[in-house]
């Protein structure tokens, strides 16, 4: 748990990876990822090599893998599920589109990655975190003499008119993050009140998570509000990024990976699963330039890893956000309230 409790490229991307296996084939493993395309390739490709087992990997957004799982529940073409929010794989859960399944490599995990296992009824585990923060883009700022922000009230400032970019909700399971925390943090009325004295500063609402950031980053647009492990991406690649985490209080994701019920190769996604849960695999994400805090243990420390200890984190309800009804409805409004608003 943390202090008090417990994503880079926007288009799907086919990717099956070709590095040559160490032995004869061990068959071949159909998988659904939800971070960075360079995370999901590298980790495909270091699985097809340890193993043997040939991987086709697809990325996507949460939002578009939980939709993906839902159209294909009776006839499922995905056997593993990478990354994303703990609240949609519980949602996954709840929907009955994934299969229970408890790992050997479990015991090394921090409490929060096994905490999400036992709330989806053992059908996800934690792999990683990461806390939601403003960013902006330091040349672009001082350019146009534009105030920083230090809270979510500075962002309804009328100097930031279409100066800011969020992701929608329908497609992004960032964008779902930061809402459920704004109404964990309030109220869901206040919330909406927010997002909607918010929208006259938004320039676009994006498809990923992650395109937002890299938006800024780019200096397309001058803030957003991301994912603190995807700005350390960018600054590690040398963009003008900065990152502040909102006064008031603000939210966190535990992603996770999931088997998907019916999975035509339930033997390589269990070995998957079990791979992933070792300090190797997940000190794979480092040499990719991705700094999730991993869920392992033993996984090697680094100062470019976000530190959340230091973070005013909210006490996250992964369950209730996580209920299929209350994630319809939440998107609902935010559609009826928000989505339809002139632009």
């Amino acid at each position: 748990m943390f202090r008090r409790t417990l994503v880079a490229a926007g288009l799907a991307l086919g990717v099956a990876a070709t590095l040559p296996a160490p032995a004869a084939a061990q068959g071949s493993l159909n998988m659904l990822c939800a971070p960075g395309a360079d995370w999901c390739e590298a980790i495909a490709a270091a699985f097809q090599r340890d193993t043997g087992i040939r991987v086709a990997m697809t990325r996507k957004s949460s939002g578009e893998i939980l939709a993906q799982l839902t159209a294909e529940a009776q006839n499922p073409r995905t056997d593993i599920w990478f990354g994303g929010s703990a609240e949609t794989h519980i949602t996954a859960a709840e929907r009955n589109l994934l299969q229970p399944y408890t790992s050997p490599n479990m015991a090394g995990l921090h409490d929060w990655a096994i905490r999400a296992h036992r709330l989806s009824g053992e059908r996800c585990v934690g792999v990683s975190s990461g806390a939601i923060g403003i960013t902006w883009n330091r040349e672009l700022m001082q350019r146009r003499n534009l105030p920083l922000p230090r809270s979510w009230d500075d962002l309804l400032n009328p100097d930031y008119r279409n100066e800011v970019q969020l992701p929608n909700p329908n497609s992004s399971g960032t964008a779902y993050t930061i809402i459920a925390g704004l109404i964990q943090l309030w109220d869901e009325d206040r919330a909406f009140a927010y997002l909607r004295r918010l929208h006259a500063n938004v320039n676009a609402y994006t498809r990923s998570g992650a395109a937002p950031m890299q938006a800024v980053a780019r200096g397309e647009t001058a803030l957003a509000v991301s994912f603190n492990m995807e700005v350390a991406t960018m600054q590690q690649a040398g963009f003008p990024i900065e990152i502040h985490y909102p006064a008031e209080g603000t939210s966190y994701e535990v992603a996770c990976m999931s088997i998907v019920r019916g999975a035509r190769n339930l033997p390589q996604a269990r070995r998957f699963y079990d791979w992933y849960l070792t300090p190797a695999a997940m000190d794979i994400g480092p040499r990719v330039n991705q700094w999730h805090v991993p869920a392992h243990r033993q996984a090697t420390p680094d100062p470019r890893i976000p530190d959340l200890s230091r973070i005013n984190l909210i006490e996250y309800d992964f369950a209730k956000f996580g209920e299929s009804e209350t994630r319809r409805r939440i998107l609902a409004r935010w559609d009826r309230e928000i989505g339809s608003l002139p632009r």
